[in-house]
């Protein structure tokens, strides 16, 4: 599984492109994060757990761990 993969399609089934990801995730970090650097990320696997945190997030997601059976 690629979460980049997974990431961009609740992206699309939401109606969120990246640009508008990419804008919100800039206003919930008080720092720039541009749409380039956001598909560079995704593209690569590289976001950390804070930024895949605040992409889920911003699309209405949480992460949650449960141990297996």
């Amino acid at each position: 599984m690629n979460i980049g993969n997974e990431i961009r399609k609740i992206a699309l089934d939401s109606g969120v492109t990246l640009t508008h990801l990419a804008a919100e995730i800039s206003k919930k970090k008080g720092k720039n994060f541009s749409v380039q650097n956001l598909s560079s990320k995704l593209k690569k696997g590289t976001a950390n757990f804070i930024e895949l945190e605040t992409i889920l997030e911003v699309l209405g997601y949480s992460i949650k761990f449960e141990r297996n059976s």
